[in-house]
């Protein structure tokens, strides 16, 4: 099944592709109420925003959805998208650690 033909609760992503915000099934969906936190820019913050995509029942559909359209950033269905491709975890900004060398 394409996540175009997913129905989520009462909500319909057949006709435009986009679940209607707008239908009461989906506001009880976390990223409705605040999609803010899937944006997160550290690292504890991005995976606060995968723990509440778990018990989503949208998140199969959502994360179809999200890598169909290509979506650059964002935790979608769980998962974190950077420039549309799955990656495992947002490493903190700066420059990489040096592994310790034993002298």
């Amino acid at each position: 099944m394409q996540w175009r033909e997913a129905t989520v609760g009462r909500m319909d992503t057949t006709s435009s592709g986009y679940p209607a915000p707008a239908l009461p099934a989906g506001r009880d969906l976390p990223c409705v109420q605040q999609p803010e936190v899937f944006f997160a820019e550290s690292p504890q913050g991005v995976e606060r925003a995968k723990a509440i995509c778990r018990g989503c029942r949208a998140r199969i559909a959502c994360l179809a959805g999200a890598l169909e359209r290509g979506e650059p950033l964002g935790v979608w269905g769980g998962e974190l998208l950077v420039y549309g491709a799955i990656v495992p975890c947002k490493r903190s900004r700066g420059r990489p650690r040096k592994p310790d060398v034993a002298a």
